[in-house]
């Protein structure tokens, strides 16, 4: 519907209205007049994201966009099935045979998971893992017209595919098509990733095979959590995943394959984050770029691939992995909101080696097939296609993500392709400086990781020993590094390295900068002890009794200008080697000598950098 005359004006004065009202708070949190702010002073509220996309502070009437078609047509941007139940909604996704090789004992999980509330099957095989040649066994129960199965044998991909054809052949169905198989052969992105997988041409033949299939069978996963994992902001995911099926296109083709054909052997498997908005618009905007390919190529109705969505590995912490649930529940409402056409909710212990101490993987796998139910069975999130369409935000976002990702898939085609893009280095550039940007953001505490560098639980029980080489950037791993020496440094001493907290003045003046200081230093492993208030004639007894060797003095910047010089001196004659001043050092400017404080704790530090700093000076 057109808004009228009366409606735009309407909207117009309350956005300008609006305006006013964010001036006038502006002005006043700034100090200064309004005349003095720019034009458009809702612009200062702006935020932008990894790829350059810009946040608007509101979106109102006057970023509405053209209605986007329904669900299951092109571009597919609402959703590529229009068909799909709403009383079930998207498919929760469980992963099986990770360290395990009894069949049995997966077929039970299998099973048990199905019952539960699991309504599609992901199994890893091969090495260490569930056997190809089990797969029969493990198998055996499922309804294949119900579950639709995932495989990822790396490069036992054909050996498994094999086995799976063998099983199918003896399944009796009155709608083979209803049959769901993913081969999940992945020679492209595992390129990316080094891992190991079936080459190029057995990629190829294992295609030609599956199109020849009555079932529904997809012989290729375009793995884009590979390149997120790696660093990649959600364009870069989407652009590198959109290039690397390009090339799986152009090698079906070049082998006699329908354009149509060649399309639907391609699934797509994206990274979740617990950034909802960025998780929906990702999704919407993955489908709308893939349509556009197909629509080049000639196919568009066949530009529909499905998604596969799988909560970030990246965003997984090891300390406090208990608010991993947290990050998880968001990662799957906004894949489920963006219309994924299955979710796998990763274990909330994933990130540690052996899992939690004290939990069982059956609890843990049980807390993330959960964590969907409730968005299913008692949110009712799959009970409306698309709900995020019409947000003028949601919708706009998806557009600037879109073309973000084109815009990276045409870098890589005009650096010659995925394959020539890889081997150049150009995307292993492009996305480590991304993984750049958001590790100093990170590290700066611009960004925060709940849990690891913003409140940090330092009584948790330190972790055994982690594997470091696994492939995948995580946000608080630089921090975590540092809470591992401070753990080195508890087992060897009996105790975490301490710094003295000296607060100035009531408790209604340090506090703020107390807390501040506690936090960060907590995120470094460090120890604070805080005796309260003290006076000049105090501190020999406080810096005693503690047995620290580096003070933090934490007040206000009055109480700084008044105090802090001879506060600095005392804890120098009391025996502190190193003083720290939580703040700025304004007030120090021109203070040189033993009065001026060693370092300055603000809101700015490379927190990681200065935490390692404290490490070394205090032994650990």
């Amino acid at each position: 519907m057109v808004p009228s005359a009366t409606q735009e004006d309407a909207a117009r004065s309350a956005y300008e209205a609006w305006q006013k009202a964010v001036a006038t708070v502006l002005a006043k949190s700034r100090r200064v007049d309004v005349a003095d702010l720019p034009p458009e002073p809702e612009r200062l509220l702006e935020t932008h994201t990894y790829d350059g996309v810009t946040v608007s502070p509101l979106y109102g009437p006057q970023d509405e966009l053209v209605d986007r078609p329904l669900p299951g047509v092109f571009p597919f941007v609402r959703g590529r099935d229009s068909g799909r139940d709403v009383n079930a909604g998207w498919k929760v996704s469980a992963r099986y045979g990770i360290g395990q090789t009894d069949a049995g004992a997966v077929n039970e999980s299998i099973l048990d998971g199905l019952n539960n509330g699991v309504s599609a099957l992901w199994l890893r095989l091969g090495g260490a893992d569930l056997a190809v040649e089990a797969l029969p066994v493990a198998l055996n129960g499922v309804l294949w017209d119900l579950a639709p199965v995932v495989l990822d044998a790396k490069a036992g991909t054909s050996d498994a595919a094999d086995v799976v054809f063998g099983i199918l052949d003896g399944v009796t169905a009155e709608d083979r098509g209803a049959i769901d198989v993913r081969l999940g052969a992945a020679s492209l992105t595992s390129r990316f990733a080094g891992t190991e997988s079936v080459d190029l041409d057995e990629t190829v033949r294992l295609a030609s095979r599956a199109a020849q299939r009555a079932e529904t069978v997809r012989a290729i996963t375009i793995d884009g959590t590979v390149f997120h994992n790696a660093g990649a902001s959600d364009a870069q995911e989407v652009g590198a995943a959109v290039a690397a099926g390009l090339d799986y296109l152009r090698a079906l083709t070049d082998v006699g394959m329908s354009v149509g054909d060649a399309l639907r052997q391609i699934e797509f498997r994206f990274a979740a984050t617990d950034d909802q908005f960025q998780t929906i618009a990702k999704f919407r905007a993955a489908r709308s770029v893939w349509a556009r390919v197909a629509q080049v190529c000639g196919a568009p109705a066949d530009g529909g691939a499905p998604q596969h969505a799988v909560t970030s590995e990246a965003m997984m912490a090891q300390r406090d992995p208990w608010v991993n649930m947290l990050r998880t529940t968001l990662a799957a409402f906004g894949a489920g909101v963006g219309g994924a056409d299955a979710v796998t909710v990763l274990p909330f212990d994933a990130a540690i080696d052996g899992g939690a101490a004290g939990v069982s993987k059956t609890f843990a796998a049980r807390i993330a097939r959960n964590t969907q139910l409730l968005l299913l069975e008692e949110s009712h999130l799959g009970r409306v296609l698309d709900p995020g369409a019409g947000s003028w935000y949601i919708e706009q976002l998806t557009d600037d993500v879109a073309a973000k990702a084109w815009e990276f898939t045409q870098a890589i085609e005009s650096n010659g392709g995925y394959v020539s893009a890889l081997d150049s280095g150009f995307v292993s550039r492009e996305i480590d400086r991304v993984r750049a940007l958001r590790d100093s953001d990170i590290a700066h505490r611009r960004t925060p990781v709940t849990g690891v560098n913003e409140f940090p639980n330092l009584a948790e029980e330190p972790l055994p020993p982690q594997s470091t080489d696994t492939g995948v950037a995580r946000y608080g791993a630089a921090f975590e590094a540092l809470r591992d020496r401070s753990d080195a440094y508890l087992k060897a001493n009996g105790s975490r390295p301490e710094i003295l907290l000296v607060p100035l003045g009531p408790i209604a003046e340090h506090n703020v900068r107390t807390t501040f200081a506690a936090n960060l230093l907590a995120s470094g492993g460090i120890h604070t002890e805080n005796p309260g208030p003290l006076t000049a004639d105090a501190v020999a007894a406080a810096v005693a009794a503690s047995g620290a060797t580096t003070a933090v003095l934490c007040g206000t910047d009055k109480r700084y200008a008044d105090e802090a010089r001879a506060a600095v001196l005392a804890l120098r004659k009391a025996g502190i080697e190193r003083v720290l001043l939580a703040g700025p050092d304004k007030i120090f400017a021109d203070v040189t000598g033993d009065e001026r404080p060693d370092g300055f704790l603000t809101m700015k530090v490379d927190a990681v950098a200065v935490l390692s700093d404290l490490l070394d000076t205090l032994g650990a």
